[in-house]
């Protein structure tokens, strides 16, 4: 991920509540509520959050106690809730969500009351605010924890991963790829810096409504702990980029990938490398150097880095571009051009984008592009930099002729009061080709946020949302 240019200057912030008075009734029946949870236990109520239109179950929607309890709902939307001082007793819940929202009572609140019972249940209705939707998350721990603690998804295995930084994908041998950077295990705060790896079905979603069960096959150690599949030689992470598959000269297909090597103590990234996939060991490999800074090379040439895009041309050239969002380089689609940095081709991407409707200047941070075969049109995916609310949390969608532009008018899609979603990729290939939905993802992080409490779960992973591209607030992006 490209940090450069990013604010790191965190600012503290509280709030107080006025705690009401509570009748003695209440006191007494809660009272007798916590003599029998010391001996028994509570039986949770189940809450479940929806979406008010569509009926959908909504993830990553916080509830917030008076005395600032924090619940957010799993991937199938709901929570458990299972405070012994809360059974019987009216209580009120602040409701929380990027992108969903209830409506403010006369004193300016939003949220909701309701009396919690062991065993009982409720259900909440949020309103969609933004156009893109989320399905849940793909990565970490206790994707269906809240619906586990209820008796449901039993079936559903944990990973044994905590935390995911961004995703690179590519299809490869009947499968799909996946690689994460810097992962979080379980165990101790330092996780796997040498990025994890899993492989899906190149089709992995069932259904592209909430709740996605999206299946991963990690690759692990012997004794079953998540591994790294790409840890290169050098001081810090290992961040793949550009992965993909190509033919080689004998039509064998290589699982490819570019790598930096990141040092904080040595300015940051100070080595590129390109690596290949090897079936035997099941990892990366080092091929070559192809930058390795100095005084004299302090910074890189035309790099390969960014999400890699094939695409041919109308001469029937195949090629790969590079970009993040946009492309910066490409080379012709095969297994030799791409290992010699000879042939790759430095191009100049569009600096900024202009907001549909306002004309507002908008500069790209990280992004994606992709052919998209509903539209008949590249689109593209990104995160605004140095944008408001959130510094680094406010989606864009545009759509072009040809992969290197011009992009036209961009429309936010999804913002975030005070949390990050970066390096957002494309899932093209996820629906249909005839159909009008597209897939992305994002990490949800506190990270260049202004020091929010982090959201239990969800941060650190990644988040899927869904973008319905027949939405008709998207038409200024035609």
């Amino acid at each position: 991920m490209n940090y450069s240019g990013l604010d790191l200057t965190r600012v503290s912030n509280s709030r107080k509540r006025k705690r009401a008075s509570i009748p003695l009734r209440e006191t007494i029946l809660a009272a007798l509520f916590l003599t029998v949870a010391s001996s028994h236990g509570v039986e949770p109520c189940r809450i479940e959050v929806v979406d008010s239109v569509s009926g959908w179950p909504v993830p990553m929607i916080e509830l917030r106690t008076l005395h600032n309890v924090r619940f957010v709902t799993d991937n199938a939307g709901v929570i458990a809730e299972d405070l012994p001082e809360l059974m019987g007793r009216p209580t009120w819940f602040d409701i929380l969500g990027d992108g969903y929202e209830v409506k403010k009572d006369g004193f300016g609140y939003a949220g909701f009351r309701f009396t919690p019972e062991p065993g009982g249940r409720q259900r909440i209705e949020v309103e969609c605010t933004a156009i893109a939707r989320c399905l849940g998350r793909v990565t970490g721990g206790g994707l269906f924890g809240e619906s586990q603690k209820l008796g449901q998804m039993a079936d559903w295995s944990e990973s044994g991963v905590f935390g995911s930084d961004s995703i690179q994908n590519a299809e490869y041998r009947g499968k799909l790829f996946w690689v994460w950077g810097d992962t979080t295990l379980p165990g101790y705060p330092l996780g796997i810096f040498g990025c994890s790896g899993a492989t899906s079905a190149l089709r992995p979603l069932t259904t592209l409504e909430p709740p996605v069960q999206l299946r991963l096959d990690y690759f692990r150690k012997e004794n079953g702990e998540p591994r790294g599949v790409c840890d290169m030689a050098g001081s810090g992470p290992t961040w793949a980029s550009g992965t993909v598959s190509l033919p080689d000269a004998q039509g064998r297909e290589r699982l490819v990938t570019g790598y930096g090597k990141f040092d904080a103590d040595k300015g940051g990234i100070y080595r590129y490398g390109l690596a290949v996939w090897d079936d035997a060991s099941n990892c990366f490999q080092s091929l070559r150097i192809v930058w390795e800074k100095s005084a004299l090379h302090n910074q890189p040439p035309v790099m390969y880095d960014g999400h890699a895009v094939k695409w041919t041309d109308a001469t029937g050239t195949a090629w790969v571009y590079l970009g993040d969002p946009f492309p910066t380089m490409r080379c012709p689609a095969t297994f030799e051009a791409w290992q010699n940095p000879k042939n790759w081709e430095a191009l100049r991407p569009q600096k900024t984008l202009r907001a549909a409707g306002t004309g507002e200047k908008v500069q790209p941070q990280s992004g994606m592009i992709a052919w998209n075969s509903w539209r008949k049109r590249w689109v593209t995916v990104f995160v605004q930099g140095g944008g408001a609310p959130a510094f680094l949390g406010e989606v864009w969608y545009a759509e072009a002729d040809v992969p290197t532009g011009p992009w036209g008018g961009a429309v936010k899609i999804l913002s975030h009061r005070n949390y990050s979603f970066y390096n957002p990729a494309l899932h093209p290939d996820f629906s249909q080709p005839d159909s009008p939905v597209l897939i992305f993802e994002g990490t949800h992080s506190d990270t260049f946020a202004n020091q929010p409490p982090r959201t239990p779960r969800y941060d650190y992973n990644q988040v899927l949302y869904r973008l319905d591209l027949d939405d008709p607030r998207l038409i200024p992006a035609h």
